[in-house]
């Protein structure tokens, strides 16, 4: 079971996509594993031949439990039963009242329903539509091939209850209002929880320092308009993607903010992987990676950004997404935030925060104007970088930023 985030402890297996006896190759997507984030494809680092399957679907693991065993291509399976290692301690899902709960992605025919009437649906969507007491039959799934995941039971078991609100009576007098407190998915519970467990390692173990700049945008602004202005609405870049592309320029000069504070020293890592902070609707956030975004081009960066958006509403997030990020950024100038001061996600070493674009007095060779300003933070980690380090970043964004067109 992949660690998908410093916070993950354990993770569900919710199906597999190999079977013994097939070859795979580094980059397949082999497995999908629910975790308290949602659910994440895993990939295949090695080339081989499946040989042994130890985890099935439906069971919960910790961490580092040996999912399967994959042989190089030639030599000859194992024939006895390879011993499960001691980390594959497993949990099963417990099975809820009622109709059956099978473990896995299964495809099964719905009691009562016409034998063609085939549905896939993940085990923790059917234990959870079994305590809310969802037919199955009535959810439109949204997952791989139509299976119907968790996300998918709660958005029917919330029209239900929004069904099922009295209507008030016209003449009856508005009652006082009432101290219920909202619904609290189960969802939204396993997410603050793996995001506490983040932010509080963060605050306990990283000695952070904060940086601040303002940063003159009115030049890239301009390149950014008369750009789109030669573009199609659908290949227009946004702001973000400027920013995105500045950060990874800076980390090229200064690569001390790019890597990993692991056993006590500081990795600095070769690739540049930029977590971009994505929040959901259903609430809570992720961090996916963007990948090797020092050697895209502003174009890939957009499609890049726009396809892993995309990915993260849908739930469809792969492994290396979720573990690769060497920095992160966070923006939330489109909530009118102006400054954003953020908590490193570990073992990472720094976090870049923009807010909002807004107009303010500027002073340049003398003259007072009114500039589009953006102020950009740095948190860093004290144990790998200093304050030094930090403004030559901060400098380095800053100017990469003055000559959008060369980003």
């Amino acid at each position: 079971m992949p660690s998908l985030g410093a916070d993950m402890k354990a993770g569900t297996l919710v199906a597999w996509r190999v079977k013994p006896g097939d070859r795979v190759k580094r980059g397949d997507i082999i497995a999908e594993v629910e975790t308290e984030k949602g659910l994440v494809e895993v990939e295949v680092f090695e080339e081989g031949v499946v040989d042994q399957i130890f985890v099935q679907p439906g069971e919960k693991v910790p961490v580092e439990t040996v999912l399967a065993m994959i042989r190089p291509e030639g030599m000859p399976a194992v024939s006895a039963p390879a011993e499960v290692p001691q980390a594959a301690v497993k949990e099963h899902v417990p099975a809820e009242a009622g109709p059956e709960v099978k473990p896995g992605l299964e495809v099964s025919h719905l009691p009562g329903q016409p034998p063609q009437r085939r549905i896939r649906v993940s085990p923790l969507a059917r234990k959870l539509a079994a305590e809310l007491g969802i037919d199955l039959s009535t959810v439109q799934g949204t997952g791989p091939m139509g299976a119907i995941e968790r996300a998918d039971v709660e958005r029917a078991a919330a029209k239900r209850l929004a069904e099922k609100a009295p209507t008030p009576s016209v003449s009856e007098k508005p009652g006082p209002p009432t101290m219920e407190k909202p619904a609290v998915t189960e969802f939204q519970i396993g997410m603050r929880r793996a995001i506490a467990a983040a932010m509080s390692r963060s605050n306990r173990e990283i000695p952070h320092y904060y940086l601040e700049t303002r940063i003159d945008m009115s030049r890239a602004l301009r390149w950014l308009e008369a750009e789109n202005q030669r573009r199609s609405i659908k290949e227009r870049l946004l702001p973000a993607v400027l920013l995105i592309k500045a950060v990874a320029r800076a980390l090229g000069e200064v690569p001390e903010l790019n890597g990993y504070w692991i056993d006590d020293r500081l990795q600095p890592q070769e690739a540049i992987h930029i977590g971009f902070a994505i929040s959901l609707r259903q609430g809570g956030l992720v961090v996916p990676a963007i990948h090797h975004v020092d050697l895209k081009s502003l174009d890939e960066l957009m499609e890049a950004l726009r396809d892993l958006i995309t990915r993260v509403r849908a739930g469809r997030l792969r492994s290396p997404e979720m573990t690769d990020a060497t920095i992160t950024i966070t923006n939330l100038g489109d909530l009118g935030v102006e400054k954003v001061f953020g908590v490193i996600y570990p073992p990472q070493v720094a976090l870049v925060g923009f807010g909002k674009i807004t107009e303010q007095p500027w002073a340049e060779n003398g003259m007072i104007g009114i500039r589009p300003v953006l102020t950009a933070t740095l948190a860093a980690d004290h144990r790998a970088t200093d304050g030094h380090q930090g403004g030559r970043f901060l400098e380095a964004l800053n100017r990469h930023l003055q000559e959008a067109a060369k980003l």
